[in-house]
């Protein structure tokens, strides 16, 4: 598979003063440059003013509104000329065969981006579901990530999708995050970095662009931007050390795009209300020029409230762009927008080398990314490749190496068949774990566990809804009072299938281990009963701060029976 080796230097030192670039492919010669140059110079000047413009576009495509919205999408590709699309809910093989058709239609190769955190199951849901960040950021070998994104990667082009708007690198410090949360890799700088670069890697190695987000930083909201305006109040020494910090870092490492947030930060936007997804401030001042960022600076989504209800169509693009963003995501107003910068432009308040200098960056990209080239995708069996016994074995793995145990006072664990009871509480199904662990256990309901005999081993599993990452993770004040209870005879494992600030404010002081699984799903559960029974090691670690008590990288170290054995 062709690997592609991402650069943040000027790619302008070796083909053309106006075509700046974050990535190239690796091993590229001077003849493969002068090629990528001459492409780009001849698409650009073959394109009309109209055209030009409508290369910033991308624009949403459903296939679950009906075939009224589908043909208003086929009318914006045909008419405005745009540069992309984002693919939404959610057929697939409908997906593909309008991207093969829209392929076809356009003048210049589409890109097609998708939201695929935890895979293409973020957005296709016969797709099989990867974890969701903060799993991963409990993960110590980051070559898993990178696997992982890999095998997104893969998928994206069985899909057509060339560009998936991911990693988040947002250092989620706050536990009372609305948006952000099981989509950051935890609260610690250096692990949200050191993971999301393996992720990025993942994905641009094997030809799909990456775009870290959301920027300046979302971790520390407590509102949800998809319905108003987010704060983020901290002065600039906080800001550098946290929120900027991992892109920053990642920003010379080559990562092809920068999604922009729509988020307000007074230490970095003088203008009271303006978000950084319409600050020059922000955008040009700070994250092209003082950081010297020159991939593709894309908005976040311009249909979200935090600036939708604020601004028109059109008037929110044009907005956007002045800024200094290249691309602008989920436009609800191409035509407007278009012939607002194009008035811009006339009445000189921004330059035409703003056009020339953001199209040329999304043409290089395309070229890069093997646009020219395109080949119509087969729709055929697409679910099943998107599904199937590859990922089964990558996710469970996935999940075996997140899992995090936090004490393990009487030495219970491994139980390696030894007789068990087990409690499953809260909300979630819990019967493939149940199933997986097999006869060993015996479930008992709540309301029967005073027929558990004293000084018995007891599983009590915290099953949360797993079905979105927004889920509330707090538990329930009954299922506190059943741990309480079991703990006053019993030998207690909690396991924690859900997100870690679950235990945010759980007593924890009598529980004898405490074991954390971050989600609650098939693999999930089937990976953490291997790991009970003995079967694998357990050594991830805690990636975020929940309490005092609980901290970053706090985690024992368990070995599989069969390593306890050969010792």
């Amino acid at each position: 598979m062709k690997k592609l080796l991402y650069t943040s230097l000027f790619i302008a030192a070796l083909i053309s003063p106006g075509i700046n670039a974050q990535y190239q492919p690796k091993n590229t010669s001077k003849e493969d440059m002068k090629k990528a140059q001459q492409w780009v110079e001849k698409t650009y000047k073959n394109l009309s003013q109209d055209e030009k413009l409508g290369q910033l576009f991308i624009v949403a495509l459903y296939t679950n509104k009906g075939e009224d919205y589908i043909n208003q999408v086929r009318n914006i590709v045909t008419n405005d000329k745009i540069g992309g699309l984002i693919l939404m809910q959610d057929d697939a093989a409908r997906e593909i065969n309008l991207v093969n058709e829209f392929q076809q239609k356009s003048k210049v190769p589409l890109m097609i981006g998708m939201d695929a955190e935890w895979g293409l199951f973020q957005r296709i849901a016969t797709a099989h579901k990867f974890p969701w960040a903060m799993t991963l950021g409990a993960i110590q070998d980051k070559n898993l990530i990178y696997q992982m994104s890999a095998k997104i990667a893969e998928d994206c082009h069985r899909m057509g999708v060339n560009w998936d708007f991911a990693p988040v690198v947002d250092v989620n410090t706050n536990p009372n995050n609305p948006i952000i949360g099981n989509r950051s890799f935890g609260s610690e700088v250096d692990n949200v970095i050191s993971s999301a670069l393996s992720y990025s890697n993942g994905l641009q190695d094997n030809n799909i662009l990456a775009a870290i987000k959301h920027f300046p930083g979302h971790g520390d909201t407590s509102t949800d931007s998809h319905l108003d305006l987010p704060v983020v109040p901290h002065n600039m020494e906080r800001l550098n050390s946290t929120e900027l910090a991992p892109f920053k870092a990642l920003m010379n490492k080559g990562i092809g795009g920068v999604m922009v947030a729509h988020l307000y930060v007074p230490s970095l936007e003088s203008g009271k209300g303006i978000p950084a997804s319409v600050s020059k401030n922000i955008i040009t001042g700070l994250l092209k020029d003082k950081l010297g960022y020159k991939g593709l600076i894309i908005t976040d989504a311009l249909n979200m409230g935090a600036v939708a209800n604020k601004y028109k169509p059109g008037e929110l693009d044009a907005m956007a762009f002045k800024a200094g963003n290249d691309i602008m995501l989920f436009s609800q107003g191409v035509s407007e927008g278009k012939k607002l910068i194009q008035k811009a432009i006339d009445t000189k308040e921004i330059p035409q080398s703003r056009v020339e200098e953001s199209v040329k960056k999304i043409l290089l990209t395309k070229y890069f990314l093997g646009l020219t080239q395109y080949s119509p995708k087969n729709p055929e069996n697409i679910n099943t490749d998107l599904n199937n016994d590859s990922h089964k074995t990558l996710v469970q793995n996935l999940y075996s190496n997140a899992l995090t145990l936090l004490k393990d006072e009487k030495k219970l664990l491994p139980l390696s068949g030894k007789q068990v009871y087990y409690v499953p509480l809260e909300e979630a199904p819990y019967q493939t774990f149940a199933n997986r662990m097999g006869s060993s256990i015996v479930i008992k309901k709540a309301s029967d566990i005073n027929t558990i005999p004293a000084g018995s081993t007891v599983i009590v599993g915290f099953h949360k809804d797993n079905s979105t990452a927004y889920k509330p993770y707090k538990i329930s004040s009954e299922s506190k009072k059943v741990l309480a209870d079991l703990t006053k005879n019993q030998n207690v494992i909690l396991n924690v299938f859900g997100s870690a600030y679950a235990l945010k404010d759980i007593d924890l002081s009598k529980v004898s281990t405490v074991l954390v699984s971050y989600e609650n799903n098939d693999d999930s559960m089937n990976a953490t009963a291997d790991a009970l029974n003995g079967k694998t090691k357990i050594w991830g670690r805690l990636p975020v701060l929940v309490n005092d008590q609980l901290k970053p990288g706090m985690g024992m170290d368990l070995n599989s029976v069969s390593l306890m054995n050969t010792k």
